[in-house]
């Protein structure tokens, strides 16, 4: 019996969906005549030759029967365009297809001490945020702006969970779908490490049955990374707010993060209790804004 690997099989299928998404003109190719394409996108052959090896050989890779070796992974993410996220995702996977067991990192606990650091932020909405999108940890800022949080069950509190579970986040977000989508990407590229860990097929599993657009999105394999950024909500009392938000990761747990949300100087903020008040903040010239 062949044991497949989880890791080659997704690279093959992450490379199958890049594939679907070009067309012969993306390589400089002619398109053909019409009606002869029985595939979406580019063929194997196309992929292959514009990454200078066999039908044979990429054809094993996509199917997950066979690890590329480095310069033949570069010269198939070149012929597919893909993006820098794009890259990482792939480039992860086939390092991860050496190993001969999954890594099983179990959740860890948010530090005391970083529970402390979070509610000394009084001014600063802000939240520890671990492996596969689950918020851990949070101050009182936070869960005044995000959705009773502090009500919901341990399982619930998951980024993405709410983002299709709760209908309310719809209108939470200026623009949910675009919100909703860049968080399944994240989920895919936290997948990296072990495409069929447990706690990961769960969470899809769920989201799949709830959601027709979560399993039309995760099906497509997108990737992504964010760092930073800005999102507009829509707090059912204080109205419209941009925000900024950065996420800053824990040298002593890989798989957590901290993310704090801020406003420009002068911008109204809530306060513990989600009513909302405005602070004036005066520049170095002393003039308030």
């Amino acid at each position: 019996m062949i044991v497949k690997n989880p890791h080659l099989e997704e690279l093959g299928q992450f490379l199958k969906a890049r594939r679907s998404e070009l067309n012969p003109a993306d390589l400089g190719l002619p398109p053909g005549e019409p009606g002869t394409r029985r595939v979406a996108g580019l063929r194997r052959e196309e992929v292959a030759a514009g990454a200078a090896i066999s039908q044979d050989y990429y054809t094993r890779i996509e199917q997950g029967r066979l690890a590329p070796s480095e310069p033949v992974l570069e010269a198939i993410a070149h012929t597919l365009r893909l993006t820098p996220d794009q890259r990482i995702y792939v480039e992860g996977l086939a390092q991860q297809a050496d190993r001969r067991t999954s890594p099983q990192r179990r959740p860890k606990p948010v530090r005391p001490q970083i529970q402390r650091l979070l509610d000394q932020l009084i001014d600063v909405p802000a939240f520890v945020v671990g492996k596969y999108l689950d918020i851990l940890a949070w101050n009182p800022l936070a869960a005044a702006l995000l959705i009773d949080v502090d009500k919901m069950a341990p399982h619930e509190r998951n980024y993405v969970r709410m983002m299709f579970i709760d209908p309310r986040m719809q209108d939470y977000y200026e623009n949910w779908e675009s919100m909703a989508r860049t968080g399944v990407a994240l989920l895919r590229m936290q997948a990296v490490d072990n495409p069929t860990d447990p706690r990961l097929t769960a969470l899809v599993g769920e989201l799949s049955l709830s959601s027709p657009q979560f399993r039309r999105w995760w099906a497509a394999r997108n990737v992504a990374r964010q760092e930073f950024g800005t999102k507009t909500i829509r707090h059912p009392e204080l109205g419209d707010l941009t925000v900024d938000w950065d996420s800053f990761h824990w040298a002593g747990d890989p798989d957590q993060h901290l993310t704090m949300w801020s406003r420009r100087a002068g911008a109204r903020r809530p306060g513990p209790a989600g009513r909302g008040r405005t602070r004036r903040t005066r520049t170095s010239s002393g003039q308030a804004m």
